[in-house]
């Protein structure tokens, strides 16, 4: 299975302990092929290295743990679909999905909902409860 992962949901899948944690950990055990471009490259960057600022070690692991890990697959886009116009920044993971063939885009972003109403390309979109749930057969617990 191929995916996007939103930044959203990667924030809240490393940190051991979480109930999105199965995400990360499948992850690393190559249950998933992580799909990524350069700029979801540098917003995952950005965004981990000010969520861990006082941590820098957690945001540098977890980029290594991407970068050399055999099930990502890096994509090139060669055509932007502009198919969410209320936060263009997102339309990163959605023409990624499309390039990669992505079986979905993982995201809890609610911006992603206009897809469901797109027949062309067509992008499916799984909160984060429920990709943990098609993982691991068990719906997460919130705290």
């Amino acid at each position: 299975m191929k995916i996007v992962l939103d930044t959203n949901v990667l924030l809240v899948a490393i940190p051991f302990g979480t109930p999105y944690y199965p995400i990360f950990n499948a992850f690393l055990n190559g249950a998933f092929e992580l799909c990524v471009a350069t700029d979801i490259l540098n917003e995952y960057a950005e965004k981990l290295e000010e969520k861990y600022i006082l941590r820098p070690h957690v945001a540098e692991n977890t980029l290594k743990a991407i970068e050399i890990s055999p099930d990502v697959v890096y994509v090139s886009k060669y055509f932007y679909w502009n198919l969410i116009t209320v936060d263009p920044d997102d339309n990163k993971f959605v023409d990624c999905a499309v390039a990669a063939n992505a079986d979905f885009i993982v995201t809890d972003d609610r911006h992603f909902n206009v897809l469901k109403d797109i027949p062309f390309p067509s992008v499916r979109v799984v909160s984060a409860d429920d990709f943990v749930e098609m993982l691991t057969g068990v719906r997460p617990a919130k705290s």
